[in-house]
């Protein structure tokens, strides 16, 4: 598939979650899951993240909020990665995790904190490699 908003969302999707992952994701879809790449790639990255408006660090920001609330674990730790590379500080993440035990209880809160922390380590460790 080649088009502006998908040649658009792939460069920002893969600023935002790393080029190997991004190229996993890709290379592993199927003739099942390949749309759905594309849609993720053009509709989510390209025509939404892609927008003007906000900055990939508040779109960051949102995105651990509602995927906390949301509890999906896989994905919060993919956009924990994406909002530090995003510029994002681990004080900041915290205090969206924070502010999702307020608004959307305890227990979203302490699973978001626990896979944060997985996420942080991870990042770590690719950082000491």
């Amino acid at each position: 598939m080649s088009n502006e908003k998908y040649e658009k969302g792939l460069e920002i999707r893969t600023q935002v979650l790393g080029e190997a992952y991004v190229n996993k994701s890709i290379q592993n879809a199927d003739d099942f899951t390949r749309p759905l790449q594309e849609l993720v790639t053009e509709y989510c990255w390209g025509h939404v993240w892609g927008r003007d408006g906000l900055s990939l660090k508040e779109r960051s920001m949102i995105n651990l909020a509602m995927i906390s609330a949301l509890n999906r674990p896989h994905e919060l730790k993919l956009h924990v990665r994406g909002a530090l590379r995003n510029g994002l500080s681990r004080e900041q993440i915290r205090e969206i995790l924070l502010q999702v035990g307020i608004y959307c209880g305890v227990p979203a809160a302490v699973d978001s904190f626990r896979i944060a922390r997985e996420a942080f380590a991870e990042a770590d460790a690719e950082a000491r490699d």
